[in-house]
């Protein structure tokens, strides 16, 4: 029996997760700080008797891209956009240390320095928090200072800036941790640009286009599965009148 059925099946499978892909970054065309994911298939020849006449479609991941995103400017004192290779620490759900380019800040109920899901940000010490009755200010080098009402402005902390030296691993939650899940040491020399925003690097066109390729790309598949099952119907009918 011919495996061109098997193997279109493949393709359509591979074809199906590229639009699971590229839907949730043309979702995510304007979270800020958002990096696109990225994902690639590489072709398997099928090894056993006879010519290598064959392929699989196998996935191969190739993360996301790394490539920054448009800055666009707030004018509010919370928000801060990472510069060059920056990131931004902030502590995930699971208490360990994780990282994002989404520099859009608030204060929550404790005056803590949070994420907009909640999560505290972390300063060179820990969860930075602010005293309250004060109004807080972000400058370049991370410093996160508190100004009371007479004018004083006083420093509370900084925050954490790092520069992975290589890329970071996405996970399940959105934010990105080092391969081994040990905490990157603060970058003195990391900037932001405060009162800005960096948007996401997803190309809402180009994510569209590769939508459609990929739409017509499973439509062929499905056709060879159908023209498999078609050759194999001759075959038993030949058969059977031998």
């Amino acid at each position: 029996m011919d495996r061109m059925i098997y193997l279109s099946m493949t393709g359509a499978k591979a074809t199906m997760e590229r639009q699971e892909v590229l839907s949730t970054n043309l979702a995510n065309v304007s979270t800020t700080g958002f990096r696109a994911e990225l994902q690639a298939f590489r072709a398997v020849p099928v090894r056993g008797d006879g010519a290598s006449t064959r392929v699989y479609a196998l996935e191969t991941t190739t993360g996301y891209d790394d490539s920054a995103g448009a800055i666009t400017v707030t004018n509010r004192p919370l928000d801060v956009a990472p510069q060059g290779r920056t990131w931004l620490a902030v502590q995930g759900l699971d208490g360990t240390e994780a990282y994002t380019r989404a520099g859009s800040f608030s204060i929550d109920n404790q005056g803590t320095l949070v994420t907009p899901s909640g999560l505290p940000v972390m300063g060179d010490g820990g969860p930075i928090v602010l005293p309250p009755d004060t109004t807080p200010t972000i400058a370049s080098d991370g410093t996160v200072s508190a100004r009371q009402a007479n004018g004083t402005s006083t420093p509370v902390g900084r925050l954490k800036l790092v520069t992975p030296e290589e890329k970071l691993v996405r996970g399940d939650d959105g934010l990105f941790r080092t391969g081994t899940g040990d905490p990157l040491d603060a970058d003195a020399n990391a900037r932001v640009s405060p009162g800005a925003l960096e948007g996401s690097n997803v190309s809402a066109v180009g994510t569209m286009v590769a939508m459609i390729a990929a739409a017509r790309q499973f439509e062929a598949q499905t056709k060879l599965m159908k023209t498999a099952e078609s050759n194999e119907q001759a075959a038993s009918r030949l058969l059977s009148t031998t």
